[in-house]
């Protein structure tokens, strides 16, 4: 969630972390501030608010000269949104700044209530009780000490006082990446933050202390032996991360996604058919299970609902989606005949990545879609297929959700091709079908004047429904979490069947009913449960395939997606879901990229 950035080296250290953070504005945030190391002590800056707020406060004071320190952005979780309770924390000798949470500070206090007395409500205050109490003039000994006594998830930056151009740190789940040049060393908790200054970067291995220094980074293992992380590179630049012109990156993601779909797919089609050889994936790992386990959060755990829906009626296969917050807890009935995909865009979603711990206990086999290269999911997956779509920057993830549906999709084809269900002639058509989805795709941002109509017409509701049946009520659910978390709609996804289960109760005189209509077995079915909220004053948009015959009497709107196999019909309605909610909040007046009380990466249970 939060945001974290430490640079030492030759530059002027205020001008690197403000660019850094505000690099990382997008996963959401209530305080910044800085912690810069001059010649003779620690100089801390900090304000609620935007990194805008602390910029400001920073210029009107004269320049501080520094070519050392820390930076960070805080989503308030102990303590509310103040001055005090933002980070950097000082105690005496330590500096620090701190992504996670620490699960015992409250018994660590206690312990050190006769010797410190906190300032502010925050757990990341104690942890530097803590350190500042263990420090016997060894940074390395002192962070092995203190997480001895740590519970919990944590990212530390520190700058011990004594140490004068160096920053030590430690993680624990909270993600971290770094990077050397000739102008100094960088530390981020995202390598977005570091792109401006180089494309290579490593991933700072768990539980291993690092020093960064001016010319060098130095990484301990916890018995004191140096280690080598492996260096990666990113394959986009800092244009990529931009907004291009558009209005908000939402938008701009949004649109991205005909090519990032088609950059995901490409690579994985040799000699006519799905190869995951690039990824390194056997085939016999399509062939060696017999139920499948989809775990994820939020928007992923929802495409995961819709590959269940593909893989159990081509596969045969039984597939459970699990919530993975809730997976660790209901003793899930899983085995090494068990195949547990796990998705996330960050790769470090710590629920999820909990849940493929816990999978991999159980003896059961993994592979991650995942969007960040040496991430912790996909360097702890036993297999990885990486989405190509490039950075993902807006909170509300679009390209992602897509990206992640996409490689589902290929997923099942080749479970399909590898057991015998599919043949070569078969996979051609699915490969058709996915490029005319695609196509579909792009013509459904085309249709973006008329979305803004409906928008403009709903934009005041306080409650929304999106209703469908099979593939379109697996869809339901994202445009349902589109709509509220971006447009702060009261919305709600439910099967088309259900409504006369209680739902019908909730609809009166103009409440928006979003019917998705796409899929021609249950086409008469749906369009009577739309019958019965229009009769009952519904204002029904509703969103069709093109292959159906629509009455225009049903409904107040009508969006037709272009005419394609409706097994495929999800990547342009989504679109129109994407869109839809896109422009309500924009009507609204609302921060689109940066919603409240949310964050792009959620590092903390």
């Amino acid at each position: 969630m939060c945001g974290i950035i430490g640079f030492t080296g030759n530059l002027q250290a205020d001008n690197v972390l403000i660019h850094a953070l505000e690099q990382l504005e997008y996963r959401g945030y209530d305080s910044a501030g800085i912690a810069l190391r001059t010649e003779d002590c620690v100089k801390t800056i900090k304000k609620v608010g935007k990194v805008s707020n602390l910029k400001q406060e920073i210029d009107s004071n004269s320049t501080i000269p520094s070519t050392c320190g820390i930076g960070h952005t805080r989503w308030a979780t102990h303590g509310g949104v103040t001055d005090v309770n933002a980070h950097p924390h000082t105690v005496n000798r330590v500096t620090l700044i701190h992504n996670g949470i620490i699960e015992n500070y409250d018994s660590i206090a206690k312990i050190l209530e006769n010797e410190y007395t906190p300032v502010s409500q925050t757990d990341t205050e104690i942890a530097a009780m803590l350190l500042d109490h263990l420090y016997d003039g060894d940074p390395i000994n002192t962070i092995k000490e203190a997480v001895k006594i740590l519970k919990g998830a944590y990212a530390f930056l520190i700058m011990f006082h004594d140490r004068k151009d160096s920053i030590y740190g430690i993680r624990n789940v909270s993600p971290l990446v770094a990077t050397h040049t000739d102008e100094g060393s960088f530390i981020a908790s995202d390598v977005t933050a570091l792109i401006k200054y180089s494309k290579d970067y490593f991933v700072l291995p768990e539980n291993h202390i690092f020093e960064l220094k001016k010319d060098e980074i130095l990484v301990w293992d916890m018995n004191q032996n140096l280690v080598k992380p492996e260096m990666l590179s990113v394959d986009w630049d800092v244009e990529t991360a931009q907004k291009k012109g558009f209005e908000h990156f939402m938008l701009k993601e949004i649109f991205e996604q005909p090519e990032g779909l088609r950059n995901t797919l490409l690579p994985r089609i040799h000699d006519g058919v799905i190869d995951f050889t690039v990824d390194k994936l056997p085939n016999h790992l399509f062939t060696s299970f017999n139920r499948i386990y989809i775990v994820a959060c939020g928007s992923a755990m929802y495409a995961g609902l819709v590959g269940k829906n593909r893989m159990e009626q081509l596969l045969r296969i039984p597939v459970v989606v699990e919530v993975a917050s809730e997976f660790r807890y209901e003793d899930p009935i899983v085995d090494e005949n068990t195949l547990v995909i796990i998705i996330s865009q960050s790769g470090e979603t710590v629920d999820t990545l909990a849940a493929l711990r816990l999978a991999h206990e159980k003896g059961a086999k993994t592979l991650s879609i995942v969007n960040v290269k040496g991430s912790s999911i996909a360097r702890e997956s036993d297999y990885v297929l990486y989405t190509h779509v490039g950075p993902e920057i807006a909170v509300a993830t679009t390209k992602g959700y897509t990206s992640q549906m996409l490689c589902l999709y290929m997923i099942t084809c080749k479970m399909a091709y590898e057991r015998n269900i599919y043949d070569k002639n078969d996979v051609t058509h699915f490969l058709e079908d996915i490029d005319h989805a695609i196509q579909s795709m792009e013509k459904a941002l085309e249709m973006k004047d008329n979305i803004k109509e409906i928008a403009k017409n709903i934009m005041n509701s306080e409650d929304a429904f999106i209703i469908g049946r099979g593939l379109d009520y697996a869809l339901s659910y994202e445009g349902a979490l589109k709509l509220k978390e971006i447009s702060y709609i009261h919305s709600e996804a439910y099967t088309a069947g259900e409504l006369k289960h209680g739902t019908l109760a909730l609809i009166t005189e103009g409440v928006p009913v979003i019917a998705l209509a796409t899929q021609e077995s249950v086409y008469d079915k749906v369009i009577s449960n739309i019958r019965e909220v229009k009769a009952r004053g519904a204002n029904v948009i509703l969103i069709s395939n093109g292959t159906l015959e629509v009455t225009d009497s049903i409904c107040d709107y009508l969006l037709t997606i272009p005419k394609i196999d409706d097994r495929f019909t999800p990547f342009s309605t989504v679109v129109i879901l994407q869109l839809l909610a896109y422009y309500v909040a924009k009507y609204r007046g609302l921060e689109i990229d940066k919603p409240r009380n949310l964050a792009k990466s959620v590092t903390v249970e």
